[in-house]
């Protein structure tokens, strides 16, 4: 029995052979059909023009237009402030006043003096005319009247230093010291602060230096008011560059006329130069590889193409093409993944999602 089993196994095995043939065939028939798959749908859009600028970005400190703190200039007692927190003073007005009766009983003395050495050269002089008097004594009684008047200035002088003003119109810092108190010379009394415009200091790389200039517009925006733009100009370049940081401090100055802005916050800035209009596509349609970018564009026939560009700024979603397409050329931007050099393509929105056979002006 076994030996019949095994010719019978041998006699069909050709049959099973070509069997397994015919239905190896028939499958690979079915992934040929398959593999015949509709063009990838894209999406595609024109290359338009639109304004670009050279943006520069940089971060910079808000200083005020002008800043003083006003000190004692003596060590002497306050005995009256005439300023509040924060409150506005204008310019000349007293801030503060010292002690000063010890000078004013030193004025009255020297004034006293004054009047003595005047009425005593005056009748020298009168004697001197008549002959009774020779020029020495006259010459000394012209030197004690001179001194006396000195004499009297200088007490001026003092007393004036102990009376402190404000040297411009400006916001007064918080008040850190009392009437009464006793102020060492160099102890601080107040800070004025001019906020009606504000500096702005920022440093710019050394390689920026050709695109900023005095008169730029800039654009600056704080943490503090996440929504609000402020605008200004550059008004300052320092000459001199930085040798450890290879750049430049650049000062800006910005209306300030609700005092949003304060002395040493932190302010983002942005420089725009070199303003032009140039041809632009959406950023997602660009491709880069190393320091290649290309984008695939379509042709007449709806095949996308891959074609080189040259970019340059950014902008609003979009970026600049400096070379490799012409206005209005349509390029892909959604589907890029999909897409090889070549490739037919079917575009979104196109009638029955067919080919797009469009070409460009």
């Amino acid at each position: 029995m076994g030996g019949r089993d095994e010719k019978r196994v041998a006699l069909y095995r050709p049959v099973l052979i070509l069997a397994f043939t015919i239905i190896l065939a028939a499958c690979g028939g079915g992934d040929a059909k398959q593999g015949d798959r509709a063009p990838p749908l894209v999406k595609a859009e024109a290359a338009t023009m639109m304004d670009f600028a050279d943006r520069i970005e940089a971060v910079g400190t808000a200083r005020a237009n002008e800043q003083v703190t006003l000190s004692a200039p003596v060590t002497e007692r306050i005995v009256r402030l005439n300023f509040d927190d924060g409150g506005f003073v204008r310019r000349g007005q007293i801030v503060a006043v010292l002690r000063q009766a010890e000078q004013n009983a030193q004025l009255n003395e020297a004034a006293a003096r004054q009047r003595e050495t005047q009425q005593q050269l005056e009748r020298v002089e009168q004697l001197k005319n008549r002959g009774f008097a020779t020029r020495s004594d006259y010459d000394a009684r012209v030197a004690a009247a001179a001194a006396a008047r000195a004499q009297s200035q200088q007490v001026r002088s003092q007393i004036g230093d102990r009376v402190i003003r404000a040297p411009f119109s400006g916001w007064v810092s918080l008040r850190n010291i009392s009437v009464g108190a006793m102020a060492s010379q160099g102890t601080e009394i107040a800070t004025i602060s001019d906020l009606t415009a504000i500096k702005l200091d920022f440093t710019v790389p050394e390689t920026m230096l050709a695109a900023i200039r005095p008169g730029l517009p800039i654009q600056a925006r704080a943490s503090a008011y996440p929504d609000r733009a402020f605008n200004g100009v550059i008004h300052t370049i320092d000459p001199v560059i930085d040798p450890n940081t290879r750049a430049v401090m650049v000062r800006a100055r910005l209306a300030n006329p609700d005092r949003a802005l304060r002395p040493g916050m932190m302010l983002t800035v942005a420089i725009e130069s070199a303003a032009r209009t140039g041809l632009s596509v959406p950023e997602l349609a660009v491709v880069g590889e190393g320091d290649n970018r290309f984008v695939f564009a379509l042709d007449g026939n709806g095949r996308a193409r891959r074609v080189p560009v040259r970019t340059g700024a950014r902008a609003g979603g979009r970026i600049e093409v400096v070379e490799g397409l012409r206005p209005g050329q349509r390029v892909v931007t959604e589907g890029i993944v999909k897409v090889s050099d070549g490739m037919q393509v079917r575009v979104a929105g196109a009638r029955g999602g067919a080919p797009d056979g469009r070409r460009g002006p």
